[in-house]
C-alpha cells in the first residue's frame, strides 16, 4: 500500500539519491523527454533502467513532451532510442494538443480563426499540419494566423524569421504556438533555439500567442484524464524550471527537478559529477521557483 503524498506543498527543497526514494509516495509519473530520458541523439546513462524500475513496481507513466510533433512520432524516436513502448502508458505532445485545439474549435482563441495559415515547421514537416484543413501560405499578408511547430536551428532562426514575423505582426494576426520552449539540449551540450523563443520575439513586437503544451493547463487536464489518478498522487519529472516546474505547480502536481538538463550549465558540479545542493538553491531562489525533488540525472538510485 502506498504511503499518500503530503497535502501541503513544501517551500524547501528536497535531493533524493534516486527515483528510488520516492516512488511509494505517487501511483503516477509524468516524464519529459528531452533532458530527462535523452539529449536527441541517445539515452541519458541511466534512464532506461530508472524507468523500468518505476513500471517494475506498477506505476503509471506518461511521457509529457512539448515536441510539435504526434505522439506517434515521438514514440517512433524513443523506440529508435532503446525505451520500449511498454514502458510507458502515453505519450501526450504539445503538438497534439495544438492540433486537437484547432480541430475542435470550440476554444475562445479558435473560433473564426480562418484556415490560411503561415506555417513555421522544420524542412521536411509541412505534414505536422496535415489533417486540419489548412491553407498554409509563405505569405503573411494572405495568412489568416500563424502556426508554429518546429524549427532546426542554426539554419532556422528567431532573428531569420524576424522579417516574416514583423509582417505578421503589423497585421495583428495571432500566433498558435506548438511547442513552447525556449531552447533545448542539443547532442552536442550546448543549448540551441526552439519554437518558445520564435514566440517570444512575436509577441515583443505586440503580436498575440496562444501556446500549447508545458507550463500551460490544456495539457495537464489531459494528462489527468488519462491517468485517472489525482494531481497528488502525480509526479511530474523535468529538467525545465519554466516549463515542468512551474507547469507542475499550477496543476498542483509535485515536481522532481532533473540537474543535467536544461540548467546544467548553470549549476556547479564536482568532479566526481555529483551536483553543488547550494547551487541549485540559488537557481531556484533566482527563479523563484522551487521543485519538490532535485536530482542530477533521472537515476533510480
Amino acid at each position: 500500500m502506498s504511503v499518500p503524498a503530503s497535502s501541503e506543498r513544501r517551500s524547501l527543497t528536497d535531493f533524493p539519491a534516486g527515483i528510488r526514494d520516492l516512488i511509494s509516495r505517487y501511483d503516477g509519473f509524468l516524464l519529459d523527454q528531452w533532458g530527462v530520458l535523452h539529449d536527441g541523439s541517445r539515452p541519458y546513462p541511466k534512464a532506461l533502467a530508472c524507468l523500468e524500475r518505476i513500471r517494475q513496481a506498477g506505476k503509471a507513466v506518461i511521457i509529457l513532451s512539448n515536441s510539435g510533433k504526434p505522439g506517434s512520432e515521438n514514440e517512433a524516436t524513443l523506440a529508435r532510442l532503446g525505451f520500449p513502448r511498454a514502458l510507458y502508458d502515453h505519450l501526450v505532445s504539445a503538438g497534439d494538443d495544438a492540433r486537437d485545439a484547432l480541430m475542435a474549435g470550440g476554444e475562445p482563441a479558435y473560433r473564426g480563426l480562418g484556415r490560411s495559415c503561415l506555417l513555421l515547421v522544420r524542412p521536411g514537416e509541412e505534414r505536422l499540419a496535415d489533417g486540419l484543413g489548412l491553407t498554409p501560405t509563405d505569405d503573411p499578408e494572405a495568412a489568416d494566423f500563424i502556426l508554429l511547430m518546429s524549427m532546426e536551428p542554426p539554419a532556422q532562426s528567431a532573428a531569420g524569421w524576424r522579417p516574416l514575423l514583423q509582417r505578421a505582426a503589423a497585421r495583428d494576426i495571432p500566433m498558435i504556438c506548438a511547442n513552447p520552449d525556449r531552447h533545448r539540449v542539443h547532442a552536442d551540450g550546448h543549448l540551441h533555439e526552439a519554437p518558445g523563443l520564435v514566440a517570444l520575439a512575436y509577441e515583443e513586437m505586440g503580436g498575440t500567442v496562444h501556446y500549447h503544451g508545458k507550463p500551460h493547463a490544456r495539457i495537464y487536464r489531459t494528462c489527468l484524464h488519462l491517468s485517472g489518478l489525482p494531481a497528488a498522487r502525480l509526479l511530474a519529472i523535468g529538467d525545465s524550471l519554466e516549463h515542468d516546474v512551474a507547469g507542475a505547480a499550477a496543476a498542483g502536481i509535485d515536481a522532481a527537478f532533473i540537474a543535467g538538463g536544461i540548467h546544467r550549465g548553470e549549476l556547479r558540479w564536482s568532479a566526481a559529477g555529483e551536483i553543488e545542493l547550494e547551487s541549485c538553491r540559488r537557481l531556484f531562489a533566482r527563479e523563484g521557483l522551487a521543485p519538490q525533488f532535485a536530482l542530477p540525472w533521472f537515476q533510480w538510485d
